[in-house]
Parts: structure tokens; sequence; C-alpha cells
């Protein structure tokens, strides 16, 4: 028997499985293999074996997408995800107020799993159009699906809710931006737990307990994470990086030199777009200050 994992909190992992829905625990050999808390995580399909008073997880089967992240600083990846279809990176038009870098840096993990990646602006109520604009300017440009929103007063929902139903995504962005909002907007019977900025800090506090893939009434699945405050890399390398910006894509291996950085080699044609305005001086700057980590640790 197989099924897919939708919910993981306190070691008891939920399943979907053609029979219906199974509480399962992990075999012993997965759970060695599990100590970093990874191994098993919500999208993954797995192989169940049913005793006769409770079902194991023998064995988790290969996946084809996976979200990870790391905290700034850390060593050790967490993966938060598998087999997903795309990722809906959040940013708050304000309050708390947007940190492109921090956009950049989850639409980078994104692209690192092999996920569809979209930009959304929620709040946009909080701003004017222009400001909204301006926002996503940047990811539009560089090729990716861009959309604004608002709860408070329902705005724009119905463009957010076509792209869930189809597939499987995955909602990330900076605490506080209205992930577990925006699901309830759409599926009100889901009913996730949200709590207000704080006043104090202007940074959202985490309200997300446990991971879950949560089926929406249209046929979709989202899963819902714990928001980041701190956001790194996942699993990406030095010389993985420039394939994770799409807008540098058409250039790459047409530069001078095979190996090039696209920071200070001649005839870097990344950084010739960059001059003629065909790439994102910020964006380029947020590769710049993310490849520096990469290799400088």
């Amino acid at each position: 028997m197989t099924g897919q994992v939708v919910q993981v909190g306190g070691g008891v992992y939920l399943l979907e499985t053609e029979a219906g829905t199974v509480e399962a625990s992990l075999r012993g050999r997965i759970k060695l293999d599990d100590a970093h808390g990874d191994r098993v995580v919500i999208g993954d399909h797995v192989r169940l074996k049913r005793g006769k008073s409770a079902v194991t997880i023998e064995a988790v089967l290969p996946r084809t997408t996976w979200l990870v992240r790391r905290t700034l600083g850390g060593r050790r990846r967490k993966i938060v995800a598998a087999n997903l279809n795309r990722l809906l990176v959040l940013v708050a038009a304000k309050d708390p107020p947007p940190s492109l870098p921090v956009v950049d840096r989850m639409l980078v993990m994104g692209e690192s799993g092999g996920l569809d990646c979209v930009v959304v602006v929620t709040k946009q109520d909080l701003v004017d159009e222009s400001e909204v604009d301006e926002l996503l300017r940047d990811y539009s440009t560089a090729g990716y699906p861009v959309f604004s929103t608002s709860t408070h007063p329902p705005t724009g929902l119905d463009r957010i809710k076509d792209l869930l139903c189809s597939g499987s995504s995955a909602l990330v962005g900076p605490s506080g931006v209205g992930k577990s909002s925006l699901v309830n907007a759409i599926e009100p019977s889901v009913s996730l737990l949200t709590k207000d900025v704080g006043r104090r800090s202007r940074s959202g506090r985490h309200t997300t307990v446990s991971a879950r893939l949560i089926r929406l009434g249209c046929g979709g699945y989202v899963a819902d994470t714990p928001g980041f405050s701190d956001v790194g890399l996942g699993d990406v390398e030095a010389d993985t990086l420039p394939a994770c910006f799409p807008e540098f894509r058409p250039y790459l291996g047409q530069c001078h030199f095979r190996d090039c950085t696209h920071l200070h080699e001649p005839g870097c044609v990344v950084r010739s777009a960059v001059e003629r305005d065909e790439i994102s001086g910020r964006r380029y700057q947020s590769y710049a200050m993310i490849l520096d980590e990469l290799t400088s640790g």
C-alpha cells in the first residue's frame, strides 16, 4: 500500500491512501534516518505496511521536487515539503515592510528545488497601486507570474484560487505577510490559526505549528508551512546559483570564461545585460550578495 503524507506533527504522520486517510508511524530504520526531522515530509509518497494494530511507513519513494530552507548562517538544511508543483512567494505591501532580498532568497530556494515560482503581493489595500507595481516590476521583468491581492476587502482572490486549484502549491513568506489569511479567505472551512502583526516589533508571530498539505474543495492542494523570519538558501551551490535567476538563463554559457562568476570577469554577458537594463540591477545585487555568502563560508 502507498500513500501521500498530508500532515506531520508531534511524530504523527497523516496520509491519504486509496483506502482513505490513515495515521502512521515511522519504521525503526527510517526513524534512525529521520534524526534531523526531515526524512519524511508533507508531500512525500511513501510505502506503507499495515500491521495488526498500526500502520508503519516502510520507505520513502523518490521525490520529483523539494523545498529546502536553512537559517542564515546555518549549516544544516531542512526539507519542508516534497513533490509539489509550485511555490507562491508572498510579500506584504506593508505591515510588515516588504524585504525584496528575502523574496529573492525564497525564489532561489524554489528554483533550486525544481518548483514553478510565483510572486504574490498581499495587503495591497494598504498602499497605492503604483507602489504595488513597483514591488512587482523586477519579478515580472524576470519572467515570474505576479499577482496582487488583499483579504480585507477581498481583492484578487479568484486569480489566486484558480492557480491553487491546479496541482499542489506551497505558500512561503516572512511571518505576518498573510499566508494563513489568504488560505482562509479562499477556503474558509480550513480555519487556519492567524495572529496580528506585533505592534512593537512590526514582525509577525509564527502561527503555523505543524506542516499540512491541505486539500481544497476545488481539488488542489496547499502546503501550509511555518513562517520564515530568517531565511537561508537550502541546497543551492555557488555554481548552480546563476541558473536560479531566470533572467540570467538566456545569457548563461555565453561569457568569455566558462567558469564566469558574473562578478568581475571581462567578457561577462550577464553584467553587460545589467548595464543595458535587460537585467534588474537590484536583482543582480541580490545575486552578488547570495554568491558572496555561498563562497565565503
